[in-house]
């Protein structure tokens, strides 16, 4: 499968942005998808996971609350609903698939085999 990320771009603090995770050669039902960022000098980190079934979603605690990750099968697409943004939210965001995840993992990056390009993100103050 490959993943197209999208949606990106600059907002001000307390803006929004929805980013886009759609899959290609292969239908995404059946694969856990889950988005991380890195921001400049730091290390990637986990942001927010959806499982298989799109039952049941985690989000990182410094986004809890403020970003919602939903997915449409039908459109083999994962969205990432960001709201209230902060500068600190800046970052590229990647995201990642796996038919086998194991959800207790889902936080870390070794879960997924299959990851888009990122899309940056950034937030002005």
């Amino acid at each position: 499968v490959q993943l197209q990320a999208s949606g990106g771009g600059l907002v001000q603090t307390g803006g929004s942005l929805r980013l886009s995770c759609t899959a290609s050669g292969d239908t995404f039902r059946g694969y856990g998808v889950g988005w991380f960022r890195q921001a400049p000098g730091n290390e990637r980190e986990f942001v927010a996971a959806v499982s298989r079934t799109g039952g049941g979603a985690d989000y990182a605690d410094s986004v809890k609350g403020r970003f919602t990750m939903s997915r449409d099968n039908a459109k083999n697409t994962v969205y990432l609903q960001m709201n209230s943004l902060k500068p600190e939210d800046t970052a590229t965001y990647s995201c990642a698939a796996s038919r086998t995840i194991i959800w207790s993992s889902r936080a870390s990056s070794r879960m997924y085999a299959y990851w888009g390009q990122g899309t940056l993100v950034t937030v002005s103050s």
